[in-house]
């Protein structure tokens, strides 16, 4: 919201939440290592990046490295920088040819070998450097390509300040004044933009605020000089606040701290002005911190025999049940965050074999000592199975899973891994008070939980185990963050059938908020990422030149 100095009574409506960046910028580096070469004096290499679109699933040049001559071991300086979003499966595809001529088109030189991967398995790997075997060209060992990321800065610091005023104007004809700060960063076209508002100190001529804290990006869009205006009012109830007075400043004057530049003509004074960087997602991940998905399928008695067309469950030869297509959805965006793709998979409502006792918290896979699965397929292979194995029984408890997710995490609060809980489910929840209960127990450990409804049932209850709104509470508790996140599936089916982009859609939101959740849960523990380890060096194995 933008205003001029004659505009300002715009701004106490005002809610100072922080806007999110669209995206965090990625900066892509390629290098390759024993190429395999045809040609028999001179060799030219260069890498292209092809990005696939969502829905149309057809790769989408992005750009082209520079050509490097006469080494099979090319570092290609020339970078790429792609919008990151831990949300979305962003597949990737790199191609290497050997350059005979000037010509653009790629046809008209020799392929080398290709891979393919997602953005987030460059993000997810060690140090951020993925190696993968070049393929493509049938019977020959085309050789390896290395792909590291590093964030681009945007920059992350976050300024914490505090003010007081002395003798300030008297505005209020009974009493003394209730005054309150607005903060304002400057524009190119001279106008100025809301960025902070302080309480309402009731009742003094001499306030002290709060501490508060608002990102450098925000305050003056990363440019110390920028004028910063700030504005004194005297609070009224009905909104028709009184003027003050004003003064401007900017970055680079506040971050002197306490000193005669800091005492401005209204009678505020800077009492304390800190900096620090604010970690990000990718910070941690690069650290070495793994998201560990515990998926959990739902299995519930009402459903039907699976090889109904009329259940949810159905397992049509040509098409993914909702189910899967879920799991499939989320599951393949998160395994690239995990080194070793070994995933626990629990289902939870059905009688087992042999004597058929009712389970809410059993192994996928038959195999209650180890329930791990080998990747989202693994999953996937183990709950077809499981489905000709068990018979299907409510009702419908997800308390007994949670607390079983939580006794993991309760046991790794250090940082070093973070859990997130699937649950995929079409019933109406049957043990609401302990599921609350465990919600809020939850919160205080390192995990999310996302909630998919498939089906046509009545989700209400869901609804409101998603805290996005109001926080979930138990017995007088408030969960100390929102780590639920809740959706139907049925809000996301493509119309026309495409069930890609239905997955996409899903995955996208569905994993929105998990960096935000991420991140909470650090801060408030005040755990800082690990130094990334040091960036790969590539061995001196020839010299090669640049064109």
């Amino acid at each position: 919201r933008s205003c001029s100095s004659d505009q300002s009574a715009v701004a106490f409506d005002f809610d100072p939440i922080q806007g999110n960046i669209p995206a965090t910028k990625v900066e892509i580096t390629v290098s390759c290592r024993y190429v395999l070469c045809y040609a028999t004096f001179c060799f030219f290499a260069v890498c292209v990046l092809y990005v696939q679109g969502i829905e149309t699933k057809q790769w989408r040049e992005f750009g082209r490295t520079e050509v490097i001559d006469n080494t099979l071991n090319p570092d290609f300086v020339r970078k790429f920088v792609l919008d990151y979003f831990f949300e979305e499966r962003q597949n990737l595809r790199i191609d290497l040819y050997d350059v005979d001529s000037k010509s653009p088109d790629l046809s008209k030189h020799d392929f080398l070998g290709q891979t393919f991967c997602t953005l987030g398995e460059i993000v997810g790997s060690p140090a951020s450097r993925l190696e993968k075997p070049l393929i493509g060209i049938p019977g020959k060992k085309c050789g390896t390509i290395v792909l590291s990321a590093e964030e681009l800065g945007n920059c992350r610091d976050v300024a914490t300040m505090q003010f007081c005023a002395n003798k300030l104007d008297k505005k209020d004809f009974f009493g003394k004044s209730d005054p309150f700060m607005v903060f304002y960063r400057s524009n190119e076209d001279g106008t100025f933009t809301i960025c902070h508002k302080t309480e309402v100190v009731k009742n003094t001529l001499n306030p002290v605020w709060q501490q508060f804290s608002i990102a450098v990006r925000g305050l003056c869009n990363g440019d110390y000089d920028r004028t910063i205006k700030v504005e004194v009012y005297d609070w009224d109830r009905d909104g028709s606040h009184d003027f003050i007075g004003e003064f401007t400043t900017s970055y680079r004057e506040l971050a002197r701290g306490q000193s005669q530049f800091n005492v401005y003509e209204v009678s505020v004074t800077l009492l304390s002005f800190t900096v620090e960087s604010e970690h990000t997602f990718l910070d941690y991940i690069k650290g070495g911190c793994g998201t560990g998905p515990h998926c959990c399928l739902y299995l519930y008695l009402l459903l039907g025999n699976p090889s109904q067309s009329t259940s949810l469950h159905y397992m049509n030869p040509y098409q993914m049940n909702a189910y899967a297509m879920a799991l499939k959805a989320v599951g393949e965006i998160i395994q690239d965050y995990d080194s070793d793709k070994m995933f626990p998979a629990l289902g939870f409502g059905a009688k087992l074999p042999p004597d058929g006792r009712v389970s809410h918290e059993f192994a996928l896979n038959g195999n209650p000592e180890n329930p791990y699965c080998n990747g989202i397929e693994g999953i996937l292979e183990a709950y077809h199975r499981s489905l000709k194995t068990v018979q299907l029984y409510g009702p419908t408890n997800f308390a007994p899973v949670i607390n079983h997710v939580a006794r993991y995490a309760a046991a790794v609060q250090d940082g070093s891994q973070y859990f997130v809980l699937l649950i995929i489910t079409d019933g109406v929840i049957s043990d609401m008070a302990q599921t609350k209960e465990a919600i809020v127990n939850a919160a205080k450990l390192p995990m999310s939980i996302i909630i998919v409804g498939v089906g046509q049932a009545e989700f209400d209850a869901m609804v409101e185990l998603d805290g996005d709104d109001i926080r979930v509470s138990s017995r007088g508790r408030l969960a100390e963050r929102d780590i639920v996140q809740f959706v139907p599936f049925r809000d996301y089916i493509d119309r026309t059938g495409n069930h890609v982009l239905s997955m996409a859609r899903l995955a996208k939101d569905v994993l929105a908020e998990i960096p935000d959740q991420f991140i909470s849960y650090m801060k408030t523990r005040s755990i800082k990422p690990n130094p990334a380890p040091p960036p790969y060096t590539p061995p001196g194995l020839s010299v090669h030149t640049q064109i």
